[in-house]
């Protein structure tokens, strides 16, 4: 991933090159074209005036002493005769020469039938400049130059007017306006790009900040980032805060399982330890306890690995399925277990129960049920299951007669390895919580209540479709 303040500063700087070409382009473009419309009206102006100045009554002296006014250094202006140069005409005398830009401006008089009276200087080079057709603007191609030409016939004198401005003087002056455009600009533009640097380095520093606020803590350090950042920073910085928060939950959650698994599985070794130095001493009936105490170090080891899975996984695949052929597969899995301890396993009520649920998950949850009211049964009991539908409502109902839970842990006996203090099965603690944590991945609860004269009764309720 490339640097955002490198991609901000060289598109910013990209951005400023190419609004000053634009720029400088816009301003040679409007300027061509309202110079060009300023010099016309100029010409214009200039052609009037000079025909206002001109009469029937203006002689070819007063044409010859125009012509001396209009002479240039190295160019003269010329009177005609007949569309030829007049032989007897004295050299003009060079007038003082006001601007430099004169070279670029002239001006000439021609007959009714076109021939030349008088031209200027620039418009008598090897050939006369060509007379006008008609009144009004015209380009015209002289002696390797382009001419800007405004044309009027004054009828009185029976005399064609001509004013005209050499296009590289227009292109002279746009060059120069735009020219002046842009070496402010050129000038501005290192002084803009270290402004920019400079703005852009202070808008991205919240984000170097926050970078150092996370890289600077430890595995340990799971406080919220509490730093004032802009409104744009504060979906990240909330994001990451709630990350935080998770991963704590998170951590915290596997420390204590690990603290409440080892304390669990130290207490089954311990007493397995025992049994089998028991047994090597002698002891009748130290091996048949230290197989009860494999099998209980068997449950809780399977009951952990299935708490692990619950807790990594995210998420389930859930749909609307028929459960009754999951909880009649379960029964009759069970049912040896049962009849080996003399037991009753019966399975009542509806035949098809529909609800939304992922039907691996409910497997393990209606297992645990069913494997806890067998445990906790004693020989000779009954363990039946039942499947409702009260108030819209699908219910799976698991009754045993065993000895209950004590009314004061009702609330807290599905916490994880918790159990009655008088306990004396293979327990491991964990089956309630899984159940409970199954039930909530399938947006149901369980519901735990006692029987009389004594049993307990699980029922597991999912929300009404």
């Amino acid at each position: 991933m490339k640097s955002i303040r490198r991609y901000l500063a060289r598109t910013l700087a990209l951005v400023l090159a190419m609004t000053a070409l634009l720029t400088v382009t816009a301003a040679y473009l409007i300027t061509d074209h309202e110079l060009e419309e300023i010099l016309d009206a100029q010409l214009s102006l200039q052609g009037r005036i000079v025909a206002g100045l001109i009469s029937p009554a203006t002689t070819r002296d007063e044409y010859r002493r125009i012509a001396q006014r209009l002479a240039l250094p190295d160019h003269e202006a010329r009177t005609y005769v007949k569309g030829e140069i007049e032989p007897r005409s004295p050299r003009a005398s060079t007038a003082p020469l006001y601007h430099e830009e004169e070279r670029m401006l002239s001006i000439g008089f021609w007959n009714a039938d076109g021939s030349p009276r008088l031209l200027g200087a620039r418009w008598n080079e090897s050939d006369p400049f060509p007379g006008p057709k008609a009144e009004g603007y015209r380009w015209v191609e002289y002696a390797g130059d382009r001419w800007r030409v405004f044309s009027l016939f004054d009828k009185a004198s029976a005399t064609w007017i001509g004013v005209g401005v050499r296009a590289d003087f227009l292109e002279e002056i746009v060059q120069r306006v735009a020219l002046n455009n842009l070496w402010p600009v050129l000038l501005l533009l290192p002084l803009l790009l270290w402004l920019m640097v400079r703005i852009i380095r202070r808008g991205l520093s919240p984000i170097a900040l926050l970078s150092r606020q996370v890289q600077g803590r430890d595995g340990q350090d799971l406080t919220s980032i509490d730093l004032d950042v802009p409104q744009e920073l504060d979906g990240l910085q909330q994001s990451l805060n709630d990350f935080i928060d998770r991963l704590g939950k998170t951590l915290e959650r596997e420390r204590r399982f690990t603290a409440d698994a080892a304390h669990e599985l130290r207490t089954p070794l311990a007493a397995l330890k025992i049994h089998l130095e028991n047994a090597q001493a002698g002891e009748a009936d130290s091996l048949q306890k230290a197989t009860i105490g494999v099998k209980r170090l068997q449950r809780v080891v399977e009951q952990l690995l299935v708490l692990a899975r619950l807790d990594r996984a995210s998420s389930n695949q859930a749909r609307s399925i028929d459960i009754y052929p999951i909880v009649v597969e379960l029964t009759a899995d069970l049912w040896p277990l049962a009849h080996a301890r003399g037991q009753e396993l019966s399975l009542t009520g509806l035949t098809r129960l529909m609800v939304y649920a992922d039907p691996v998950e409910v497997g393990i949850l209606l297992r645990n049920l069913l494997d806890n009211a067998l445990r906790y049964t004693p020989e000779g009991g009954h363990v039946d299951v039942e499947l409702c539908s009260q108030r819209g409502t699908p219910q799976v109902i698991v009754r045993d007669t065993g000895p209950g839970i004590p009314d004061e842990l009702l609330g807290t006996v599905t916490e994880r390895f918790r159990r009655a203090s008088d306990q004396r099965t293979t327990g491991s603690g964990l089956g309630l919580s899984i159940v409970v944590e199954l039930a909530q991945r399938q947006q149901a609860h369980l519901k735990l209540s006692n029987r009389e004269p004594q049993g307990l009764e699980a029922r597991i309720i999912w929300p009404g479709g």
